[in-house]
């Protein structure tokens, strides 16, 4: 069997070379530093700790004079060699670095970029991993990691691969750029909708009526989510859909994909014992670890013929979807200025709840039907644009998963 990867550049042929790390790389290692003294700090002028994770805020302590072995820099390849992020690979500092770590150097036979992209790949991860073992606290000591077989080509066939992917990386990189600045201007844009700093018009240009302040009371109506119910009620496939709770907690419009099942009896569907979620119905979830996540609310934005709450949210019905528009809720209740109001709500020292009660006694600000559409569809409109580029970043991330899969052996 020939020694070449399943995907390579056609201008090379040869076969590539095999060795362990231990004949074509060596490895320094770092300061020995309590764990106390273990910072990171920036500066230009001196040269500093680096740890993981990276922690800022303590008291900045230099290395006089520090010997060769223990710097890095830009070009330097960084392993974590113990503790929960064995494995990780660091490039890009610039300072001393402590015994956490140890660097990679003297590979004369090696690419700088073609040795990290050998590191990062799933299989190199895999097997640092397995040798640092699975005690309390994994170590990947130097023998081990120097055991590792390395199968590489002619420099210029490793600097063309590593381009390859510095390209992939800089499109991963531009499109996480791209994320954070429209995840960024959503979160202005609604923060200027609903404090009425921005205002929408009417087709024929006219100004829409002022809006109105209203108690969620007034609105609609609340519900419970699935009771009397015991854990072997949820093991069967065969029962009804029910919304579980991290599918609430997680989006602001219900992902019908990963309902959960639930037996429910024929007794109970004739009795109407169980509310049934409907299409427009808000979903509160009613406790979280901490004040900042109670009450997430989701929008359901799919009609279902039956479909159940969990025990541990509640749902509120608005009295009219010509009142309060589906789409609209669904940035109503996320935007700013509702958290915080059911942030004020929340109870509780390790675990806090909220009471739907309360909820329905927050006022919110409310615009006609037409201005809810205007807004609901502008929004979405950027709700659009973030959902293509986390699709287009998944895709390009499977990509650079896949090219490290086949452009290694």
């Amino acid at each position: 069997m020939s020694n070449i990867p399943k995907l390579r550049f056609k201008e090379f042929s040869k076969e590539w070379k095999e060795d362990r790390l231990k004949n074509v790389v060596k490895v320094s290692q770092g300061l020995q530093i309590a764990i106390s003294d273990r910072f990171i700090t920036y500066t230009k002028n001196r040269v500093f700790y680096i740890t993981i994770p990276f922690i800022q805020g303590k008291k900045v302590e230099y290395i006089e004079n520090p010997r060769k072995s223990i710097l890095c820099n830009d070009e330097d390849i960084l392993v974590v060699r113990t503790g929960s992020g064995v494995g990780k690979i660091i490039k890009g500092v610039n300072g001393a670095f402590h015994n956490n770590f140890f660097k990679i150097k003297d590979f004369p036979k090696l690419d700088n970029n073609f040795i990290y992209y050998f590191l990062i790949r799933p299989k190199t991860q895999f097997l640092m991993s397995k040798y640092a073992g699975t005690s309390a606290i994994p170590d990947l000591n130097h023998s081990d990691f120097y055991a590792i077989f390395l199968d590489f080509p002619s420099v210029p066939e490793q600097k063309k691969i590593a381009t390859f992917l510095i390209s992939v990386d800089t499109k991963i990189d531009q499109l996480n750029q791209k994320l954070k600045l429209l995840q960024s201007y959503k979160k202005g844009v609604m923060q200027k909708i609903f404090s009425q700093e921005i205002r929408f018009k009417a087709d024929d240009g006219s100004d829409f009526e002022a809006w109105e302040e209203k108690r969620l009371s007034e609105m609609g109506s609340t519900y419970n989510g699935l009771t009397n119910k015991d854990k072997n009620d949820f093991k069967s496939k065969q029962g009804y859909p029910y919304l579980q709770y991290k599918q609430i907690f997680d989006k602001a419009s219900i992902d019908i994909s990963n309902v959960g099942y639930v037996c429910i009896t024929l007794d109970e569907v004739k009795r109407q014992r169980q509310n049934k979620v409907k299409y427009g119905d808000i979903l509160f979830t009613t406790s979280s670890e901490t004040p900042l996540e109670v009450g997430m609310s989701s929008v359901l934005l799919s009609p279902m013929k039956r479909l159940y709450l969990n025990s541990f949210c509640f749902g509120y019905r608005p009295n009219s979807l010509e009142l309060l528009h589906p789409m609209f809720a669904k940035y109503l209740f996320r935007n700013r200025n509702f958290r915080k109001e059911i942030e004020k709500l929340a109870q509780g020292s390790t675990r806090y709840n909220i009471s739907k009660k309360e909820v329905m006694k927050i006022k919110v600000d409310l615009p006609n039907i037409m201005e809810q559409i205007k807004i609901a569809n502008f929004l979405s409109s950027i709700d659009t644009k973030i959902e293509q580029t986390q699709e287009q970043l998944k895709a390009t991330k499977a990509f650079k998963k896949s090219l490290l899969q086949q452009m290694f052996i």
